[in-house]
């Protein structure tokens, strides 16, 4: 946690500040649907615009960096979601 890394195929890979908040919010929400919305608050902050892409755009950083590893599925209309199972 500390070094912001996560484990992908037995690799450690170094995160961003935003990425690694992101796949904590989503690891401790693991097989639950999160909205974007839900996400820009409680990873960004308020400040940040409900329109945006910001969350898409961390996501897909987050698929290249971790591959299949570890799965974050967009559930359409809805949200991201990591299926650990």
């Amino acid at each position: 946690v500390a070094r912001r890394q996560a484990v992908a195929d037995d690799v450690a890979v170094d995160l961003s500040d935003r990425e690694f908040r992101l796949l904590y919010h989503l690891v401790f929400h693991a097989d639950e649907v999160v909205s974007r919305e839900r996400l820009l608050s409680e990873v960004w902050g308020y400040g940040f615009d409900p329109g945006s892409n910001v969350v898409d755009v961390c996501v897909r950083r987050l698929r290249k960096k971790l591959g299949p590893a570890w799965p974050i599925e967009t559930v359409r209309h809805a949200g991201y979601r990591l299926a650990l199972t």
